[in-house]
Order: structure tokens, then sequence, then C-alpha cells
């Protein structure tokens, strides 16, 4: 049996650390109170807002995590600047922003000019894609203090304060969407390297699955759901289509404990019976790994990127309009009385993050 720890991912110590670095980051909210960029107080949030008068300022940060490592392994570094942009700009936009733009930072132990060139290129054209600039960024070799590249970033977006999602309006009743995913966007990949190395072997990424390479398979681009997302909840300046309740980016973590992040300021819970499936290639990891279903649904989001809450009535206005930008959506469940958290797994089994 494999789990997220034996990889070498302490989500406990993990969780533990985020709460100490934000107790810090809270200490410095006091100085900058009846100023311009006076921070909005949200624990748990998604990303961070800053009040700018009739707006706020968002932003947040991310990276690529251990994907990078997948990326290096396969020699190919095109497409994971989508992977970058996915993991900002989709936390960011749970606020109700638009990103408008992004800075990154990239630690070598060399400099290849080659795998730069292929990165920011990728990057480039994911942020095109979603009307996002890049102003500026950084560079930094450092040799002997990383083995393959490390790369971050920090998105900057704006939000109208009477466009902002609190999940404060969030009731019993309301219908959750389940927006589907490839593989496994850019989480879990210590797990996944872990799993493909320990019963495929050395050259793991090599080896043929279904037609494709592990590596192949694994390196899929995350989907990035900022910008059909904003055709619903209009762009800086535009009305909304839909009123959405709710955001919930489904990234490190699993379904259930980032979707009670969005749930907790209405205190409500969620049942969630429709789901879409895991990729063949997770579920094949899970039997490959003997991971437990529990923690597969923990780890990974099991082809589930985005949960979005509306009421009832604006689900089916939802799902066409995401399909209409190529976004395969459905209804997953319901929000409940609360507090706890059910997930129907594919195989049928039932998991519950209580409070």
């Amino acid at each position: 049996m494999t789990s997220y720890k034996d990889s070498g991912v302490d989500i406990t110590a993990g969780n533990e650390a985020s709460r100490i670095a934000y107790t810090h980051a809270k200490s410095t909210f006091d100085s900058r109170s009846g100023k311009i960029g006076a921070p909005v107080t949200d624990d748990g949030g998604f990303a961070g807002m800053l009040d700018m008068g009739d707006f706020y300022l968002v932003q947040n940060d991310d990276g690529t995590g251990s994907k990078m490592e997948l990326a290096v392994l396969m020699n190919n570094y095109d497409t994971i600047g989508y992977d970058l942009l996915a993991m900002v700009v989709d936390d960011a936009i749970c606020t109700g922003a638009e990103g408008i733009s992004i800075s990154n930072t990239l630690d070598v132990g060399i400099v290849d000019t080659s795998v730069i060139d292929s990165l920011l290129a990728g990057l480039a054209k994911a942020c095109i894609e979603q009307k996002i600039v890049i102003p500026g960024g950084e560079i930094a070799e450092v040799p002997g203090a990383v083995h393959s590249p490390v790369w971050n970033a920090t998105s900057v977006g704006v939000v109208t304060k009477d466009k902002v999602i609190t999940g404060a309006d969030i009731k019993e009743g309301d219908t959750i969407i389940a927006l589907k995913s490839g593989v496994a966007r850019s989480n879990g990949f210590s797990l996944i390297r872990r799993i493909l190395l320990d019963t495929q072997g050395r050259n793991w990424q090599n080896v043929v699955w279904r037609g494709q390479t592990w590596g192949e398979v694994m390196l899929t681009p995350s989907i990035i759901y900022h910008g059909a997302l904003l055709k619903l909840l209009g762009r800086h300046g535009e009305q909304r289509l839909v009123n959405i309740k709710g955001l919930a980016h489904i990234t490190g973590g699993g379904i259930a404990e980032n979707l009670k992040r969005t749930l907790k300021t209405s205190g409500t819970g969620a049942t969630l019976t429709s789901l879409f499936e895991p990729h063949d290639a997770l579920k094949d990891l899970i039997v490959l790994g003997n991971v437990p279903i529990k923690e597969a649904y923990n780890t990974w989001n099991m082809g589930n990127g985005m949960l979005v809450i509306v009421d009832a009535s604006d689900a089916h206005t939802t799902i066409a309009e995401l399909k209409k930008s190529g976004i395969e959506a459905q209804v997953a469940g319901s929000v409940t009385a609360g507090p706890d958290v059910s997930v129907t797994a594919f195989d049928g089994s039932s998991i519950t993050c209580s409070s």
C-alpha cells in the first residue's frame, strides 16, 4: 500500500506549516489598516485580497511542484507553463477575480537557454489565451541548491466589491457542478512518480501505457478554467451572466478539503454523488500502488478540477455556457445543511470529510 506520505509528502505537516506562515502573514495586516491596500482576512481562502477602494486587488502564489521533474525526464518543457498558470489563476478566480498579470521566479542549477525558451514560450501562449500579461520575473542560477528547475508564480487579479465571491449566500439545496479535469493537473506528482518508479522501473516515463508512454500521459497540461468562468462571472466592468455562489479549485488536499474551504463561511456541507470519474491512468495507478481510495481522493482531483456552486435554477445555463467554452461540466451533487462533505467515489464507496 502506497500513501502520499510514503512518497515524501506529509500533508499534516504541510497544513501546519501553512497555518504558521499565515499567522505571521496576518501579523503584518494592521500595518496597513486604513490605508490603500489594507488586506482582507480570509483564513483558508484561495487567494489574498487587498482593499483598493472600489475594488480588491487579488494576489496568490503557487508553482508546478514535482511535475517539473517529469518535464526534465521527458526533456519536454513546452506545456508546463499551462500548469503554472492554472495553479495561480484558477485559485484567484475562486474569489471572483479576473487575472490580469503573472510574474514568475525560475530557479535553475545551470542556465540552459533552450529550456528557458521552451518554458516561457509555453507560459506566454497560455497567458495570451487567458488575456493575462507577464510584466516581469526572475531567473536565478543557484548551482548546488536545485537539481531540477523550480518554477513558481504570483498572479494578480481584480474584482469589484459587488462581485466578490464570499460563499456567504450558499444555502442548502444549491447545486454543485463539477468541471472535468485531464489527468492530474499539477498535484500529487510525488505519489505518481513513486508508484511508477516502484512498479515500472527507473525509466518508467518511457514505458508504454495504452498507446502512449506513462511520461506523455502524465505530462498532459492542466485545463485552465479561468477564461471560461469569466464568461459567466463577467470580466472587470461586465455584468454577471450567472450568480456563482462559490468556487473550489481542486488541487492539493483533494475534493472534500478544498470544497470545505468554500463552504466554511456559510457553515454548510455537501453530498457529491455524481462526480466525473478519474482518468484511466489514475485508476491504474491506484491498482499499481495499492492506493486506498480515500487516499486517492485526498491527494488527486480524481477527474474534477473545479467545483461550481449555483442556485439550482442556474445549473442548466451554467453547464451550457461552460460547454460553449469547451469545458465539460455536469451536476455532481448538492449543498446540505452541513457541515460534513460526503463524496461517492468511482468505485461506489463513500468518503466523508467531517469538520
